[in-house]
């Protein structure tokens, strides 16, 4: 079977999600090598890197959400109150065994 151009061309939905999915895999890279970075000035730049690709993120969200393509649901507030809660048992937790 042979391919053409346009079995093979992303629809504007599909190259928008392509694109955020990229920027969310460059955050979860930056995350880590902040974490792991060893000097401040590599650090400073992987900070400087990571706050770029959230502005592209949300710029690539917002593009989406404006068209249609991306509509969060509102959070439910009893599943807000649940993570809040543990997340406060958990931190006094840690600051227990410090």
């Amino acid at each position: 079977m042979k391919l053409t151009k346009s079995d093979c061309t992303l629809n504007e939905r599909d190259a928008l999600q392509d694109m955020l999915d990229s920027e969310k895999q460059l955050m979860e890279i930056y995350t880590t090598a902040l974490f792991e970075g060893s000097t401040k000035s590599i650090r400073k730049n992987f900070s400087a890197n990571l706050l770029g690709v959230a502005e592209n993120q949300y710029s690539l969200y917002t593009q989406m959400n404006t068209r249609g393509y991306y509509e969060p649901k509102p959070a439910n507030k009893n599943l807000i109150d649940e993570a809040t809660s543990n997340f406060k048992k958990q931190k006094k937790s840690l600051k227990a065994n410090n």
